[in-house]
């Protein structure tokens, strides 16, 4: 191992948890109260042959405008941790799935206001019948879909017909 691609007195372990702890506080900049961590993005991170440290992020869709600013914040941060150097790289298989957002991940956006994903992707009752998605706000089920976007593509406009308000619902990829 490279001592330049770890803080010089951390194990290579512990440079390793030190490094998910850095991701942890980097957030996406499209959901600001996210990390790529609770966003299930961030698919390893490894050191390399040469001592590189290696972080493999996955899209969350074909061409999401936030990755190239994603993988600037994620080198960044790394190295303003004293990692150096540091590669950062696409993974595209498997694809990303709104399944990988954390639990944590799912209470972070219901308390910010979106509707985290109904169910999951592989769940194919979403094929025969409306989702039935919870209001973030009240927790009714009593919701509509206005609009298969959203504030982003990769959220669906609705509004809860209990307490009126509408949200962004973050769907199932």
């Amino acid at each position: 191992m490279n001592v330049a691609a770890t803080p010089a007195h951390v194990p290579a372990s512990a440079a390793l948890q030190q490094a998910w702890a850095v991701l942890a506080r980097v957030m996406d900049p499209e959901i600001p109260v996210l990390s790529v961590v609770d966003l299930g993005i961030v698919r390893f991170v490894e050191h390399d042959a040469d001592g590189a440290l290696r972080v493999g992020l996955s899209p969350t869709y074909s061409g999401c405008p936030a990755m190239e600013v994603i993988r600037a914040s994620v080198a960044g941060a790394l190295r303003d941790a004293g990692f150096a150097p540091v590669a950062v790289v696409d993974v595209l298989s498997p694809p990303w799935t709104s399944d990988w957002i954390s639990e944590e991940g799912r209470r972070k956006l219901r308390e910010y206001g979106i509707a985290p994903p109904a169910e999951a992707v592989a769940s194919p009752r979403h094929l025969v019948r409306p989702l039935l998605v919870a209001c973030p706000r009240c927790a009714s089920h009593a919701t509509e879909k206005l609009s298969e976007f959203g504030s982003t593509p990769c959220k669906a406009l609705y509004r809860c017909t209990s307490c009126l308000e509408p949200f962004d619902y973050f769907k199932c990829i």
